[in-house]
């Protein structure tokens, strides 16, 4: 099995890592990684397509890509001429949940392996200030996500959108996995504006409106949020 792995935290993040630390440990997967060169969180759906496209590589299998995420799936399949069993993003440091999915160059990874008919799952993590990640944990529990939801059989364009809750750090049993869909109510949004006249974004994440059952209701409420979505 050949799994392709993106984010948009960049090449070198901890929560990629994290992903590939965990495909390895699957007995015969075999990895590739084509992901941004520099952080492209909240990117959307961007792709390059007016300027050349740098791609350097990174060792035996593992390209940086001087753009978005998508990008560097679009790289993957049409440059670099992989073919993929499986697409997996993340996993993002920080939650993509409801409103944030279009929003996410995590998410859109997955959307665009969608797109050209290749499964998919996208991985995030809902992050508390002040708390730390325990990054090893969060790899074991990719591998028991992974292994559950590949076996369940996406239909055209069709592709996984999960996000682990943020526990303090230690051994702990994986949380309940939920199937739920995507909070409809908005992220909030408030603005204070400074004497230059300048607006700085203040909303808080974490008391953000959520209907319950809804993916931030789950996650926020300690759950591992899984969505199946469609392009």
């Amino acid at each position: 099995m050949h799994f392709l792995l993106t984010n948009d935290d960049g090449i070198e993040a901890p929560g990629l890592a994290a992903l590939a630390e965990a495909i390895h440990s699957i007995p015969g997967a075999r990895v590739s990684i084509v992901a941004p060169v520099t952080e492209q969180s909240m990117c959307g759906h961007a792709v390059t397509t007016r300027k050349p496209l740098v791609v350097e590589p990174r060792g035996h299998g593992k390209w940086a890509v001087h753009g978005p995420s998508a990008d560097s799936v679009r790289i993957g399949l049409y440059a670099l001429d992989l073919k993929p069993d499986w697409v997996l993003s993340g996993v993002n440091a920080g939650g993509n949940l409801g409103q944030d999915i279009v929003i996410s160059g995590t998410v859109a990874a997955v959307r665009e392996a969608a797109y050209h008919g290749i499964p998919a799952m996208a991985f995030s993590h809902y992050l508390k200030r002040g708390l730390e990640v325990d990054w090893a944990r969060i790899s074991s529990w990719v591998v028991e996500v992974t292994a559950r939801l590949s076996g369940e059989r996406l239909h055209d364009g069709e592709y996984w959108n999960v996000n682990f809750p943020h526990h303090p750090p230690g051994p702990m049993a994986m949380p309940e996995m939920s199937r739920c869909l995507p909070e409809r109510l908005p992220l909030g949004v408030a603005y204070e504006s400074n004497e230059d006249g300048h607006y700085l974004y203040t909303a808080s994440y974490s008391e953000r409106p959520r209907i319950p059952g809804s993916d931030v209701a789950e996650c926020f409420d300690g759950k591992i949020s899984v969505s199946r979505l469609k392009v």
